[in-house]
């Protein structure tokens, strides 16, 4: 039986995470995507895995993708307008990873 997986990570750690899978000896796609709390840009990483690949395949994305701490500027909407005030630290970078089963897989 295979797996997809599916990971989303910051465009600061995609490369990295994509360079170890290949090295690795998985088979790669990247999308550029868009999204989260910041709507910053992401990239959601696809591999087809075999069920005995999968904690490598999750390995490899976990250890290559780390968390962080961001400053993000703080806007305060009032009925006066949106006002600037001092930049908030946010955790951002990671990886969101989700497995689905593969019924089928076609190389063609």
């Amino acid at each position: 039986m295979m797996k997809l997986v599916m990971a989303i990570v910051s465009n600061e750690d995609a490369n990295k995470v994509i360079k170890k899978l290949i090295k690795s000896n998985f088979f790669v796609t990247k999308l550029a995507t868009t999204g989260g709390f910041l709507m910053s840009g992401n990239t959601t990483i696809i591999v087809g895995v075999q069920d005995d690949l999968l904690d490598s395949c999750i390995n490899v994305i976990s250890e290559s993708s780390k968390s962080r701490t961001k400053l993000v500027p703080n806007a305060i909407s009032s009925e006066f307008g949106i006002f600037s005030s001092m930049p908030v630290e946010v955790q951002v970078g990671g990886a969101t990873i989700f497995v689905m089963d593969v019924e089928q897989f076609i190389k063609a």
